[in-house]
């Protein structure tokens, strides 16, 4: 099944002071709302999403809005339809897609606004040291 994403909408707002500095520890939660699923052939269909980033304590909020598509087989595209009306979870294939598409706007947009981009930290491990190798000697 092949997968498109097209994002409508952008929006994010600050709440935080620009005067005032960030405070230390920071909760970013990420929720995709999968609106519904719209059959537009026997081999398309569309999905309008939400895609929504909240910071806590309150210190910005960012949406965007969009609309995926799916295309596949006729099989494929009754088994997704089958499967919304009977409140199972959407294809992964649809949510990886939404997640990475508007991720990377996200941050493009929490860049703009000033405040943390919503990414876990990166913490590097103590085992993640490079690994030593055979010695290599050169004679002459």
């Amino acid at each position: 099944m092949k997968v498109n994403i097209y994002i409508t909408q952008v929006s994010g707002e600050r709440f935080w002071k620009i005067n005032e500095s960030l405070p230390p520890q920071i909760q970013i939660s990420v929720n995709i709302n999968i609106l519904g699923f719209e059959r537009r052939t026997n081999e398309l269909i569309e999905s309008p999403f939400i895609f929504s980033i909240n910071f806590t304590p309150p210190i910005a909020h960012i949406t965007l809005k969009g609309m995926g598509q799916l295309l596949g087989d006729k099989n494929d595209i009754e088994k997704v339809l089958e499967n919304y009306k009977e409140k199972k979870p959407p294809p992964i294939e649809l949510l990886q897609a939404i997640s990475g598409a508007s991720m990377a706007e996200a941050i493009v947009v929490s860049k703009i606004i000033g405040v943390p981009p919503p990414l876990p930290p990166f913490i590097p491990s103590p085992q993640s040291k490079p690994k030593e190798g055979p010695e290599v000697r050169y004679t002459t």
